[in-house]
């Protein structure tokens, strides 16, 4: 059945949306469309979803049935809105266009598009050669089903290896392959989260893990990060697990996604001693700890501090090698690995045997690869924030020590603006609101800096004249009524 938001709903998703910057002052109606656009752009209002009824969403947003007829009219004219008398209207992409990967729908013909929206990588020059030499391993394979719930022993092997190196004793038998991080979590809430559950989420995070909980109907509670270095406040963190005692709680304390921040050591240590306490099982999305830049030294594994089985590690190839190869994994007690595995059946099975082969070659060759993505990143990282110190002065950057993101502190709440007006310069943003609730963090904006350091500068380079543009524009603002009497 097509879900359906209501009048108020959309009414408060909107906003000001009289009053959003624009190019040339534009009727209501248009403005109107413009704003519901923006919200199926930037990926707050879903598609397939049915808007309130005209009447209704007049009466909410106070103005004339009139304009919000014109309004559907037009969106229905642009290909995102399908109407059926006496079905309602409900909301959908142009044909010209498909949903990217970010979630966000985009042109079909995109070549010219600079993409700020994913942070990734392009394959390492590695992969080819690894691909060729897995090819060669598959035969031994074939002789069986190929089904393989916990993953091909080589693999287990080299990455519970990899957690031994870091300090942090493991057998092959913690170790279960998946088919990318976002599987591994998606396994693990199947696991330790039930309908409705509480969880603990940082706020900003990552927005495919916002997507999973909200698939499991969780009731999500966060912690506030702070904008400088220092990220997370130990005092109000312990207090939310100790006093909110959440049943899961999900953290990203190496290279935080979106802000870079990376937990302190006596904070790990003393967040596993409170989630003991309240009886809270901790997630800890370790996608980026790969990556630290400048020499930066890593403090221990969280997994390090756990006497009871209460973390659960997940991580993947997509952020330090190429996120073509779907391959990730989970560290957890060997009992937990073999739940996860029996909750996995009814799923997928198991990840691509090939694949795998071609994730044990590339981490026999991790030192050689990674240290060329430290190098290429915090190269890019500098070309990024220098291009932002010279063009856009007015935004504050704080610099990363790893990672691959700026989190960017704005000169206003234009994020979401901001990125429907890049759009048409060709320059995909992911707007602050996606990693947040409610359509909060309009004041901030993540950067990856993943591309060559020339697009980067282009890149930036367009936002200045895009946000030159947004403060030249007429701002249609709400006046008072004039007494008539």
């Amino acid at each position: 059945m097509t879900s359906q938001v209501r009048g108020v709903q959309l009414a408060r998703l909107l906003g000001q949306w009289h009053a959003l910057p624009g190019r040339r002052r534009s009727p209501d109606y248009a403005a109107l469309a413009g704003a519901v656009r923006g919200l199926l752009a930037d990926g707050r209002l879903p598609l397939g979803v049915r808007l309130p009824a005209e009447r209704e969403l007049a009466e909410a947003l106070r103005i004339s049935r009139t304009t919000v007829t014109a309004a559907y009219r037009q969106l229905r004219e642009s290909g995102h809105l399908a109407s059926r008398r006496g079905a309602g209207s409900w909301t959908m992409l142009p044909g010209t266009h498909r949903v990217a990967s970010t979630g966000l729908w985009t042109p079909l013909d995109d070549r010219d598009m600079i993409d700020l929206g994913v942070a990734a990588l392009a394959a390492p020059p590695e992969l080819l050669p690894a691909a060729r030499a897995a090819a060669e391993d598959l035969p031994r394979y074939l002789g069986g089903a190929g089904y393989h719930p916990t993953g091909v022993i080589e693999l287990r092997e080299a990455v519970a290896a990899g957690y031994t190196a870091r300090g942090l004793p493991t057998s092959p038998d913690q170790i279960m392959v998946t088919s990318g991080t976002q599987h591994a979590l998606d396994l693990v809430l199947r696991l330790a989260l039930a309908p409705g559950g509480n969880v603990l989420v940082e706020s900003p995070t990552y927005p495919n893990a916002l997507a999973a909980l909200a698939a499991r109907r969780a009731r999500i509670t966060t912690h506030g990060l702070a904008t400088d270095a220092a990220g997370w406040d130990a005092d109000l963190l312990l207090g939310s697990l100790r006093q909110g005692r959440p049943k899961l709680a999900y953290l990203i304390p190496d290279f935080q996604n979106p802000t870079g921040h990376l937990m302190p050591a006596e904070l790990r240590e003393r967040v596993v001693a409170a989630a003991h306490a309240a009886g809270t099982d901790l997630v800890i999305d370790e996608s980026f700890v790969d990556l630290p830049l400048d020499g930066t030294e890593l403090p221990p594994p969280v997994a390090t501090f756990d006497r009871h089985s209460r973390v659960i590690s997940i991580g993947g190839m997509s952020k330090p090698y190429w996120g073509g190869l779907r391959i990730g994994w989970v560290r957890a007690s060997a009992p937990q690995v073999q739940r996860l595995a029996a909750a996995r059946v009814g799923v997928d099975m198991a990840s691509p045997v090939l694949d795998q082969l071609v994730a044990v070659h590339l981490l026999a060759d991790a030192p050689a690869i990674v240290a060329a993505r430290r190098t290429q990143l915090a190269a890019q990282r500098d070309a990024l924030t220098d291009a932002l110190a010279r063009r856009l002065p007015d935004w504050r950057v704080t610099a990363p020590r790893g990672g691959v993101t700026l989190w960017v502190e704005l000169d206003g709440p234009i994020s979401s603006a901001l990125a429907r007006a890049a759009e048409e310069v060709g320059v995909r943003l992911a707007p602050g609101p996606r990693f947040g609730l409610d359509g909060t963090l309009e004041r901030f904006l993540r950067l990856p800096f993943t591309l060559p350091a020339a697009d980067l500068a282009e890149a930036v380079g367009r936002l200045a004249a895009v946000r030159y543009d947004l403060d030249r524009a007429s701002r249609p603002r709400w006046q008072e009524p004039a007494v008539i009497a």
